[in-house]
C-alpha cells in the first residue's frame, strides 16, 4: 500500500491571519458600497484594515512563513536605506513549502485585486474611491517590493556564505596537504 506524505501547513494560524487581513480589507471595500452610504467610513475602515494587513505581513507572517523581514530607515543625511533580515541557510531550507506558496501568491493576488478595483473605479469615474484603492494598492505593493528585495538579498547572502565556506574548506585542505609534506 502506497502512503502519500502530503505536506500540511506548518503555521496554520499565521496562514489564516495572513489571508484573513487581506480578505477583510478587500471584502469590506467591495461590500461596503452595498450597505454604507458614508465615504468617510468606507475610507477609514478599508485603509485601517489594509494597514493592519501591511503590518501583519511585514512584521509577523513574513518572518514566520518565509523567514524574511524588511524595513526602511532614513540615515543622518536623509537618505533611505533598505534593511533586510533573513533566517540562516539551514532554517530557510526547512521552511514549509505550502506556507511559502500561500505567502507569495496571496501577496500578488491581493495587489492584482486592488489593481482590478482601481480600473473599475476609473471606469465608473469615482475618483474618491480610487483614492481608497490607491492607498491600499500602495501598501500592498510596498510589501511586494520589500519582500522581493529581501528574498534577493537573502539569496545573495546564501551564495556568499557558500562561497566563503568552500573557500575556507579549500584553504584548510591545502594547508593540511602542505603541512604533511
Amino acid at each position: 500500500r502506497l502512503q502519500t506524505t502530503e505536506e500540511n501547513y506548518a503555521n496554520p494560524k499565521t496562514c489564516l491571519f495572513h489571508v484573513l487581513f487581506k480578505a477583510a480589507s478587500l471584502a469590506f471595500y467591495i461590500l461596503s458600497a452595498l450597505f454604507i452610504d458614508s465615504f468617510v467610513i468606507i475610507f477609514v475602515v478599508t485603509v485601517f484594515l489594509a494597514a493592519l494587513d501591511f503590518w501583519v505581513v511585514k512584521n509577523v507572517s513574513g518572518r514566520i512563513l518565509v523567514g524574511l523581514r524588511w524595513w526602511n530607515e532614513i540615515d543622518e543625511r536623509g537618505e533611505s536605506i533598505w534593511k533586510f533580515e533573513c533566517l540562516d541557510q539551514e532554517s530557510l531550507a526547512r521552511m514549509n513549502k505550502k506556507d511559502s506558496w500561500l505567502f507569495w501568491w496571496t501577496l500578488y493576488i491581493t495587489a492584482v485585486a486592488w489593481i482590478f478595483l482601481a480600473i473599475f473605479s476609473l471606469i465608473r469615474f469615482q475618483a474618491d474611491y480610487l483614492l481608497v484603492v490607491g492607498v491600499c494598492l500602495s501598501l500592498s505593493i510596498a510589501n511586494i517590493v520589500g519582500f522581493t528585495k529581501c528574498r534577493k538579498d537573502a539569496k545573495k547572502q546564501i551564495q556568499q556564505f557558500a562561497s566563503q565556506t568552500i573557500a575556507s574548506h579549500l584553504t584548510s585542505s591545502l594547508q593540511s596537504a602542505f603541512s604533511i609534506v
